[in-house]
């Protein structure tokens, strides 16, 4: 029944591609890219996403072993990570505008687990298809794959039951979407603070930037993943349950 309802979550997903094409302007550009951060940035960035990666690897090492129907889930977790956040809007030099879509799974599995998936879809982008670098794989995975996914799981448990299933799912999404570059502003605001202004005009300057197309595409994202999730509550409601998350919450 789960792999039944999968083709409207590829349709959704080609919707969505067919959206962010059109505003695509000049050739895209990458997350942060390879050899951009100083090596001490980058090593820092490696030592803080550490701890995260062990604790989420443990995480799916129980879950895996107790639960293995709900690997299939973990796949597509990361299958719909893979897809949005390969999409990407030219920002500022060195780094992009694009979707996360950590947001689902932390919603899902919680953001421990998202750490390391979100971490291995980076690790794919910047092998396959030069989409960020290994040298900024901590700077990237520490916004992306560890903050973005604490900030949608936290919220998701702070609304939920508070407010309609499909707002809290937005607003997880769309705030983990958001929060992803709010980290990225800063990590390159240290790595390249402004001559005059310091920390502040560089975060100021690389936020201002990204804004411009990442609001929009926060919003999008948000609005998928609530299609996505109101598809698996149909689709996948076994799993859901054994997730802790019935159909109709």
């Amino acid at each position: 029944m789960f792999g039944k309802r999968a083709r409207s979550i590829g349709l959704a997903l080609i919707v969505f591609l067919l959206g962010a094409q059109v505003v695509w302007a000049k050739p895209p550009q990458m997350h942060i890219m390879e050899g951009f951060l100083p090596v001490e940035w980058a090593l820092l960035w490696f030592a803080l996403a550490l701890p995260f990666w062990a604790l989420g690897l443990r995480r799916i090492t129980v879950l895996t072993r107790e639960k293995p129907e709900l690997r299939l889930m973990l796949g597509l977790v990361a299958a719909f990570v893979f897809v949005l956040s390969a999409l990407k809007l030219p920002s500022v030099t060195g780094s992009s505008s694009h979707p996360t879509g950590t947001g689902l799974g932390a919603i899902l599995f919680g953001p421990l687990v998202m750490s390391v998936l979100g971490s291995i879809v980076l690790l794919f982008q910047a092998l396959l298809i030069a989409h960020g670098g290994l040298t900024t794989l901590g700077a990237n995975a520490f916004s992306m794959a560890i903050v973005g996914p604490f900030v949608a799981y936290g919220i998701w448990k702070l609304l939920k039951g508070r407010l309609p299933t499909a707002l809290t799912v937005f607003l997880a999404a769309a705030c983990a979407d958001l929060f992803t570059y709010v980290v990225t502003s800063a990590q390159l605001a240290l790595a390249f603070p402004d001559s005059s202004g310091g920390f502040v005009a560089s975060f100021v300057k690389f936020g201002g930037i990204f804004a411009v197309t990442q609001i929009p595409l926060a919003i999008s994202e948000g609005i998928l993943t609530v299609l996505v999730f109101k598809a698996l509550q149909t689709s996948a409601s076994a799993e859901l349950k054994t997730l802790g998350l019935t159909p109709g919450a």
